[in-house]
């Protein structure tokens, strides 16, 4: 087994009480030589230490959390992010998201990934079907994409995603044998795709994990109003990732992962038009929705986190710098 010399610059740490401890941890955690990182953990160790001084947190709590956050690793695997779950009911991908991708009029907003995205669906030509579900009302979704300026972006890979009529994602099919309610288009040359889907329903997040039992105690309910996914990912453009909500949905107000925003809700109508109908291969009375996602470019959305980032600080009082494109005080 290989030994460390302790470093000679950190000073002895004895006698480390409430009020010293989270000082110390700092001077360790100096030693590392990223900016960034050190920047991170020196704010996580002071709102942690923060929050067990403030509440007295107690042996047995701090046991629970513990077992709370095993037991999300546990029970996660690749078709299914508890983490992620846990999350998005917090309110944190949200936030993320909002922070990372930030938007300015007129682009899309974006929302949360959710935690059944996966990366098995199938490549399929527009206007696709993309359930097999009997049950369900036939959805036409007939969307363009442009960039701020109005011009039509061809060759956006578009992912695509959303549950049955019942309320499930394939992924919570105990005998799924591949990907269904899923696929990936690309935009053609009039920046526009199209594919067949279902009218969706409002779900439970799942409610048989630790998160679910986190509700339960919390009071709050699990129902998230229906919607469909997008992913809309092209080289040169601000990955985006969203979702839309079709209006009128009872939980559209309480979404339990935070993730409705009025400019994704959407209002649903039908195919009336036989010309439509032939077009896009759907029987008159179809139900449709259509959208314009507006992208931006990379530049445009690193100079926004960059304005936004210093913002912040100024709030704060402090001067930033940057590393690799993230803040940093300059202080630190």
């Amino acid at each position: 087994m290989s030994r460390c010399t302790a470093p000679s610059s950190i000073p002895p740490m004895k006698d480390l009480t409430t009020d010293n401890i989270t000082e110390n941890v700092h001077i360790v955690n100096s030693q590392c030589p990223d900016p960034r990182l050190r920047y991170l953990l020196n704010r996580i160790t002071t709102y942690l230490h923060d929050f067990a001084r403030e509440t007295r947190l107690s042996t047995d709590e701090w046991q629970s959390g513990i077992q709370f956050l095993t037991e999300i690793g546990q029970i996660s695997n690749d078709l299914r992010h508890e983490m992620i779950l846990l999350s998005d009911t917090l309110g944190l991908s949200m936030l993320v998201d909002s922070i990372n991708h930030p938007r300015m009029q007129p682009a899309t907003e974006g929302t949360v990934l959710g935690p059944f995205h996966t990366h098995d669906a199938q490549n399929v030509e527009n206007g696709a079907t993309l359930h097999s579900d009997p049950d369900a009302t036939p959805l036409l979704v007939v969307c363009s994409i442009r960039d701020s300026a109005g011009k039509v972006i061809p060759n956006v890979k578009v992912d695509v995603w959303e549950g049955d009529s019942k309320g499930f994602y394939d992924v919570q099919n105990p005998d799924r044998a591949g990907p269904d309610g899923r696929g990936v288009l690309v935009s053609d040359t009039n920046g526009e795709f199209f594919f067949n889907a279902i009218v969706p329903v409002p779900y439970p997040i799942p409610m048989d994990g630790p998160v679910g039992k986190m509700l339960s105690k919390l009071g709050r309910h699990p129902n998230r109003p229906g919607h469909v996914h997008f992913m809309l990912d092209k080289e040169g453009y601000d990955l985006l990732i969203t979702a839309l909500y079709p209006r009128g949905d009872p939980y559209e107000t309480s979404d339990p992962v935070f993730g409705v925003k009025d400019s994704l809700i959407v209002d649903l109508s039908s195919v009336t038009d036989p010309n439509m109908a032939a077009r896009y291969g759907v029987e008159l009375g179809t139900r449709l929705l259509t959208y314009d996602f507006v992208l931006l470019t990379d530049q445009e959305a690193r100079d926004l986190r960059r304005k936004n980032a210093i913002e912040a600080m100024e709030k704060q009082k402090r001067k930033v710098v940057f590393h690799n494109g993230l803040p940093v005080p300059a202080d630190e």
